[in-house]
Formats: structure tokens, sequence, C-alpha cells
């Protein structure tokens, strides 16, 4: 199998860090000698290896800050969701009279209440908007 100069690509930031095994480096090593244009490019582009200690800045308080946050920001959605769900539900309930066992009339329950229930799925649509931008800031790669 040809190793490509897309996979050395890959491996660099590994490779820079000093996180790879000696395989890896071997590989990384192999392709920079056999290639001295690749291996120029790479270190015009690379002047500046990686430092681990660089990268892992974050401090635990850091770490402990943002997952409380991350578990609040997580418990509102859950309410905001359950509240929705609640306030969508409850003017969107149905009558339903019977007749001789039959059932003789069917509607929403928005129908003989409009002034109390369209303020109540006016809140249901706001929690729902609040609930879903909340949930496209949590996805991975946003924020």
């Amino acid at each position: 199998m040809e190793i490509t100069q897309d996979v050395i690509v890959d491996l660099l930031p590994v490779y820079f860090s000093g996180e790879g095994s000696a395989s890896t480096r071997a590989l990384v090593d192999d392709c920079l000698a056999r290639d001295p244009v690749f291996a120029e490019r790479v270190r015009r582009d690379w002047a500046q290896p990686l430092d681990p200690r660089a990268a892992a800045q974050v401090t635990p308080d850091i770490e402990l800050r943002s997952l409380r946050r991350t578990r609040r920001v997580l418990a509102l959605q859950r309410w905001l969701f359950a509240l929705a769900m609640t306030l969508t539900v409850l003017p969107l309930s149905v009558v339903i009279s019977f007749r001789d066992g039959r059932p003789s009339q069917f509607h929403f329950l928005l129908r003989d209440y409009p002034g109390a229930l369209l303020p109540i799925l006016g809140a249901a649509v706001v929690c729902w908007v609040v609930y879903v931008y909340l949930r496209r800031q949590l996805q991975v790669g946003r924020a």
C-alpha cells in the first residue's frame, strides 16, 4: 500500500507534537527524506512545531466551569422541552361529546377558550424557539 502525502499531512500534528509512536516518526521521516520538495513545503508550513504544552492551556478550573455551564444549559434545555410540550398539548386538547354511546361532537379546546389558550400557545412557540436555539448551540463544532 502506498502512503500518500495526504496521509503524511494528517500525521504531521502528531509528529511535531511528539505524541506519535516511533513507527509514526520513522514513517514521516522516511517520506520526507524521499521527497525533498514535499519536505521543504512541510518545513515552511510547519516552521514552528507544535508545542504540546502550548496546546494544553486549559486549566482544571476552566474545565470544571465549562462542565458546570454545559450541565446547566442541558438542564434548561430539558425543562424547556417539557414546558414546550405541555404548553403545546394543552391548547390542542380535544373535546369529544358522546350521545347514545357514539361520538357526536369533536373539536379542539382552543375553540371554546381562545382568550385563555392563545397566549399559552404563544408561550409554547417561544419555548420551542429557545429550545431549538439551545440545541443548535450545543451541537458539536458550534459555540
